[in-house]
């Protein structure tokens, strides 16, 4: 098999797939060095900067550079040859970006002949279908992009008010759906185990360091989870819990709040849930919480009666949020 000096793969990788990474590696596996050059813009969703992260992390042993709609690539050397995938036999209409005709080298700076090499796809995968349903092609995606694309719902609430109860009651039922579901996850209520104390206990420099380690464990299971993933509270929750156990705010735990990715969040209301020692602070808690998920534009329901209704209300709450989907934009037509 021909081997090459430089070889080119040029692609919208929007978003990457496993199509785009076996052509990439087939690429890296027949040249001395390997440049992918991500065409795009950062007013796509995923914007261009985002989807180049994704294949510098998922290939950290070739270049990966990123180009506009009116960029050429000009790498320090030649292009020996330009790799795209060819039509695969179940999909007379390949997607991108694989085009249907070769990419026009002089459009990548290859003018001086280099050569196209046309590989085989192992998977026939649209791209367009991939982005409009991508849970349906789930296992087609790696860890970065499957993180970027989970929907992750956090459920909080004052203390006992049935949020964890709630929580793993979410999970299971998305588990019982099956197929790529059942690998849903939950992520427990990191300052339970922080270091064993109780909350009342904890001190305000706890606070944002349980907030960084329970962001850490949610973007850990987004890696590994199905398309959705349940969360008992975050760090929007650790800083409301730092007012309400320390009486004054934390810049340092809402610094990592802001910085989260949550897209649902579920409050558990006091009321109706029994408490033999429920103290005044259960209702100032709800209430400073759902002030401060209004204020900051954070999706919110409000689960209100007995725990049946809750999950119920839960459930809507959820399903309607996987319907609308990542709000994946089309690529311009330039860059498939």
């Amino acid at each position: 098999m021909k081997r090459y000096g430089h070889g080119l793969v040029p692609g919208a990788f929007h978003p990457p797939h496993a199509g785009h990474h076996h052509l990439v590696r087939t690429a890296r596996d027949r040249c001395e060095r390997l440049t992918v050059v991500v065409r795009g813009s950062a007013s796509d969703t995923p914007p261009l900067e985002q989807r180049v992260a994704w294949m510098r992390e998922i290939h950290p042993d070739v270049l990966v550079v990123g180009a506009g709609a009116e960029d050429v690539y000009a790498g320090p050397e030649r292009v020996d040859a330009v790799f795209v995938a060819e039509p695969h036999p179940s999909e007379p209409h390949p997607s991108e970006p694989y085009p249907s005709e070769p990419y026009p080298l002089g459009a990548y700076g290859a003018e001086t002949g280099a050569e196209t090499v046309l590989v085989h796809p192992e998977h026939a995968l649209s791209d367009t279908a991939v982005r409009e349903d991508p849970a349906a092609f789930w296992d087609f995606l790696e860890p970065p992009v499957r993180s970027a694309l989970t929907r992750r719902v956090v459920v909080l609430g004052a203390e006992r008010t049935g949020v964890t109860t709630m929580a793993l009651a979410l999970a299971d039922h998305y588990r019982r759906r099956g197929g790529v579901w059942a690998r849903t996850r939950y992520v427990p209520d990191h300052a339970r185990a922080y270091g064993g104390p109780a909350l009342a206990e904890l001190r305000s420099s706890d606070f944002p360091v349980i907030a960084q380690g329970q962001a850490e464990r949610e973007e850990a299971a987004a890696r590994d989870g199905s398309p959705v993933l349940l969360c008992d509270t975050d760090a929007f929750a650790a800083a409301i819990r730092h007012e309400r156990y320390t009486g004054t705010t934390s810049t340092a735990t809402a610094a990592v709040a802001a910085h989260g990715r949550q897209h649902l969040w579920l409050l558990t209301d006091h009321r109706g849930v029994d408490c033999a020692d429920a103290d005044r602070l259960r209702p100032w808690m709800t209430a400073r919480l759902l002030t401060q998920l209004t204020r900051t534009g954070r999706r919110t329901a409000v689960l209100t009666g007995p725990h049946e209704e809750r999950l119920a209300a839960a459930v809507a709450a959820v399903d309607a949020l996987l319907a609308e989907g990542p709000h994946l934009t089309e690529p311009l037509p330039e860059l498939r």
